[in-house]
């Protein structure tokens, strides 16, 4: 698998939504033909949250982006749960039906923002959407098809917010991913092991046992939501 991993700082308006895309064309008719019980389930990498909380926030904060709601406070926990708890009396279809919409139709509305700010909502969506996957045992939980269009957003928002340089040498893409800040004096910090596991530690979900390596940054230099 090749990922795009140019250095540049030229933003791709179209690439969240077409993560976007990618995942609901596989994440939705799972879903669907899951039982009530799997949305039951707790998280691992979401503590308190079931499938469903994280489905229904992931749908709420697509719904968001649609409708440019974007009151103070949005996106906070509290305002999360909120979220949520307004869902709490759906049927799980409803959510579902909430959430392909959002996935559909947020990608035009990301791309408009020249500024790019709500690109990294996208990358979230795709991050839940393993998330769930990891939860329900199926395969593919941060990787599947839209893992080369998520390697590139990652590689752009933590360009933009100015993380520690890192040169990622993964087993399963091509190319080598260069990820964080251009400039600065640090020596740049590399990673050698399988994609998932990457995105993976650059989102605080656990590595799982899984075999890599992480030379000159700590693991927790990387997480981008700590």
């Amino acid at each position: 698998m090749t990922a795009a991993a140019a250095d540049d700082d030229a933003r791709d308006p179209l690439l969240p939504g077409r993560l976007l895309t990618a995942e609901r064309d596989v994440l939705i008719p799972l879903l669907r033909s899951r039982p009530d019980a799997d949305f039951a389930l707790p998280t691992a990498a979401c503590p308190g949250w079931t499938v469903r909380d994280v489905l229904a926030h992931c749908s709420s904060a697509l719904i968001r982006v649609v409708e440019s709601r974007f009151e103070p406070g949005v996106f906070s926990p509290e305002s999360n749960d909120r979220d949520i708890a307004e869902r709490a009396d759906w049927t799980n279809a409803r959510v579902l039906d909430e959430l392909e919409r959002g996935m559909t139709e947020a990608g035009e509305v990301i791309a408009d923002r020249a500024d790019g700010r709500l690109d990294p909502v996208a990358f979230g969506e795709w991050v839940h959407a393993g998330d769930v996957r990891d939860t329900l045992g199926e395969p593919g939980a941060y990787t599947g098809a839209g893992l080369p269009h998520a390697l590139s957003l990652l590689a752009r928002v933590t360009r933009v917010r100015g993380h520690l340089r890192l040169q990622a040498d993964l087993d399963d893409v091509d190319d080598p991913l260069h990820l964080g800040e251009t400039s600065g004096t640090r020596t740049p910090a590399r990673f050698m092991g399988d994609a998932a596991t990457l995105v993976r530690l650059y989102t605080g979900r656990s590595p799982d046992g899984a075999s890599y390596e992480l030379m000159g940054a700590e693991t927790a230099e990387l997480n981008i939501y700590g």
